[in-house]
């Protein structure tokens, strides 16, 4: 296979790759009511298991960076394929919340971490040098479809073969679908690129006041889209949405993010990473503080769909940072960090709407947190922002 057909092959598996960790990641907002009520959990509980999913698959995160940058993203992402199929396989038969706990939020969260935008973006970092803002975009936009795709198929199916039935069919769909196309990609030689920095530490990166800005910035992106990602539909329901427009706006919430997610990459290759990500955050400000006014199901359905713009805007993004931050040694590395950083506080925003809504029975505590949370993440996003005209480090050469 030519270098240039080879290219795109990567592309395309790891679009795959993020389409299914992107439906299979944010189906249990779905399969959550139909659990509580067989089940006869609370929310909190259920939610328990989003955040050990978090805090697990963040921490492995740093270490899935590391096994990048010493292994090879192609050995990861085929590990991470294998256990994602068993634990969601799995969650069909729990009966006991311990059970959830190791499926789901051990489990499956060892799978996501080696599935997940850390090893994608270093491995498309050396196919495409030069427009990795937008290959990262085009492979993350998989998530965006995938949360459309995955969770439309489970919505017209779910009355027929239940939440048990839907994990399981996650579970094989992930073995059969893209194991075989991950074995083959990995197998694709990597070319060499000159990415500029090649020499590095870690305690250099560390350093960095714009690395842990961004580590603020990512700890807020991350709370805010899990509990959203958690609760929506949960909170659609019960401020009079359909159950079945409720869970097909939460499908619908990942295609609005497909075209957010590839005019990043547009915007990134133009002008740089930072305005994106200011885009994001002023958005937001505004979707939250026009919820915490109406609860109208039509303003509900609308704010979910916008805020679906910026569900992935920073997820691409990542990688571009990264690279500015860190030699190429440590690209991997310094990542997984950000990645592990968002992770795991996003776990926190998803434990949050569950105790919030078991203590006062409504969401509105964690929408006022929201909005703040926005002014702040915006506030730090445009401190980034360059004082004097540059080439983007992720722009087109």
């Amino acid at each position: 296979m030519t270098p240039a057909v080879a290219a795109r092959f990567v592309l395309a598996t790891c679009f795959l790759v993020l389409l299914f960790n992107g439906g299979a990641r944010f189906a249990i907002g779905l399969l959550l009511p139909p659990m509580e009520e067989e089940l006869t959990w609370t929310r909190s509980e259920l939610s328990l298991n989003v955040t050990l999913f978090m805090v697990l698959s963040a921490a492995v995160l740093f270490f899935v960076g590391v096994l990048v940058d010493r292994v090879g993203a192609g050995a990861v992402l085929g590990a991470g394929v294998l256990v994602s199929a068993i634990g969601l396989g799995s969650m069909s038969l729990v009966e006991h919340p311990w059970q959830a706990l190791l499926f789901y939020g051990v489990l499956f969260a060892l799978g996501s971490a080696g599935t997940s935008v850390t090893p994608v973006g270093v491995l498309l970092s050396r196919w495409y040098p030069h427009r990795l803002g937008m290959a990262n975009s085009i492979a993350i936009s998989g998530m965006g479809l995938g949360q459309l795709l995955v969770i439309s198929a489970l919505t017209a199916q779910l009355a027929s073969i239940g939440w048990r039935g839907s994990f399981l069919a996650l579970g094989a769909a992930t073995l059969v679908c893209i194991l075989p196309v991950v074995l083959v990609a990995r197998r694709t030689a990597i070319p060499a690129a000159d990415l500029g920095r090649e020499a590095g530490t870690l305690r250099e990166a560390l350093a960095s006041r714009r690395l842990w800005a961004l580590l603020v910035i990512y700890a807020i992106c991350g709370f805010q889209v899990f509990l959203m990602a958690t609760h929506v539909v949960a909170f659609a329901v019960d401020e009079g949405v359909g159950a079945l427009l409720a869970g097909n706006m939460l499908a619908f919430m990942g295609l609005t993010g497909l075209g957010g997610v590839l005019l990043t990459g547009l915007l990134n290759d133009r002008f740089g990473p930072v305005l994106p990500t200011v885009i994001c955050f002023a958005l937001r400000t505004v979707l939250f503080a026009v919820l915490l006014v109406s609860r109208e199901p039509a303003v509900i359905v609308g704010m979910v769909l916008l805020f679906g713009v910026t569900f992935w805007i920073t997820a691409p993004l990542t990688i571009v940072f990264g690279r500015e931050i860190a030699a190429m040694s440590l690209l991997g590395t310094v990542t997984g960090l950000i990645t592990m950083v968002h992770h795991s506080v996003g776990g926190l925003g998803a434990l949050f709407g569950g105790a919030i809504f078991d203590a006062y029975g409504a969401y509105d505590g964690a929408f006022v947190l929201m909005l703040v949370l926005s002014v702040i993440a915006l506030a730090l996003s445009l401190a980034l922002l360059p004082r004097g005209r540059a080439r983007p480090p992720g722009g087109a050469a």
